[in-house]
């Protein structure tokens, strides 16, 4: 069980927060994964609802509240570090809705959670701004003191308005929102000034082809996240492997070292 109370929990998350020094964010799929990121050293995890789809057989979006909240309790129990939780909408449209998923993260054993602006229908992405901000508002009042990270989702869907987007930021923040989030900007400079609009600490998502690492941190960024992408390496190598088999070859046999050691640590602790 977690060393720490979940109040405890997230003012040390919180505090991880630091721009131009951000936290590693990692997002785990299962106990084991989370076990192993914390055993190499990462001070926080996130979950990933992809990378917990996944596991199940299921595309992204197709796991259930209930589903994603036994989950994410599994997670924070596993590890002695924070969890912050991907509750993607919230799970409904109403803000009573979001208040009612954040409630339940709490109980959790979480050290956060994350809100979504993507409404999850293809003919209209994105909340209404105002409907939106009132469910931010709805999930600050219900969270207790959990790390609250409001997700605007414009540019995951084909709406690349900067502007639009840092004044939804902007909203969220004064509506209670802790951090904030616009996964899919791929530009360091309009990162950076996403940055300086906004008095909140700021996550990017790491994405292929985009800023790195450091070039993020110069940008202002306090916590940098990975998504579903470490799920993916991790499949990606089950392919490898079971392509290998099907050839007859046995190069996987070779590959098992890294985990072995990190397991035998993690799963013992």
């Amino acid at each position: 069980m977690p060393a720490t109370t979940p109040s405890a929990a997230s003012a040390a998350f919180l505090a991880l927060h630091r721009p131009g020094d951000p936290l590693l964010l990692p997002n785990a799929w299962d106990a084991g994964s989370a076990r192993i990121l914390a055993a190499l050293g990462f001070a926080a995890l996130a979950t990933t609802s992809s990378g917990f789809a996944a596991t199940l057989g299921r595309p992204d979006g197709a796991v259930t509240r209930d589903e994603t909240l036994a989950h994410a309790a599994a997670l924070a129990a596993a590890v002695d570090v924070p969890v912050s939780a991907d509750l993607e909408n919230g799970f409904g449209d109403s803000p009573a809705d979001v208040a009612g998923a954040v409630t339940d993260a709490r109980a959790a054993g979480l050290a956060g959670c994350s809100i979504e602006d993507h409404t999850g229908r293809d003919d209209d992405p994105i909340y209404d701004r105002a409907l939106a901000v009132e469910r931010v508002a709805a999930a600050a009042e219900a969270s207790g003191g959990l790390v609250l990270t409001a997700r605007c989702e414009n540019h995951l869907h084909g709406r690349g308005d900067l502007a639009d987007t840092i004044a939804r930021l902007q909203a969220y923040q004064e509506a209670g929102a802790d951090v904030l989030y616009a996964p899919g900007l791929r530009d360091v400079g309009q990162v950076a000034a996403l940055c300086r609009e906004v008095d909140r600490p700021v996550n990017a998502l790491l994405v292929r082809g985009g800023p790195t690492p450091a070039e993020l941190a110069d940008a202002g960024v306090a916590r940098l996240s990975v998504g579903g992408t470490f799920a993916w390496n991790a499949l990606s190598a089950l392919v490898d492997a079971a392509r290998e088999l099907q050839a007859g070859e046995v190069g996987f046999l070779d590959r098992t070292g890294p985990a072995r050691e990190v397991m035998g640590r993690a799963f013992h602790a």
